[in-house]
């Protein structure tokens, strides 16, 4: 029989981006305290592209903080294990 299960890369992708969101979520539940710190960068004003009857509007920014951080580090530790 075939192996059902197995560890590849969108698996390792769910956990580290569920690491991040739960790290992100921690760090905003303690705004005061080191969890919060970190640092933010991506595109500062959004590039619109006017069309005439269409508008777009595109913006990306990261933020990086010591939560999400230990978030990754716990998600690859769990995946590992798994």
């Amino acid at each position: 029989m075939k192996k059902i299960a197995g560890k590849n890369g969108w698996t390792c992708l769910i956990f580290v981006m569920a690491g991040i969101v739960l790290g992100g979520f921690l760090g905003t539940l303690m705004p005061n305290s080191l969890l919060n710190y970190g640092q933010t960068f991506g595109m500062t004003s959004p590039m619109v592209l006017d069309l005439g009857i269409l508008t777009i509007t595109f913006a990306f920014t990261i933020r990086i903080t010591v939560a999400s951080i230990i978030g990754i580090i716990i998600a690859l530790f769990c995946y590992r294990i798994l």
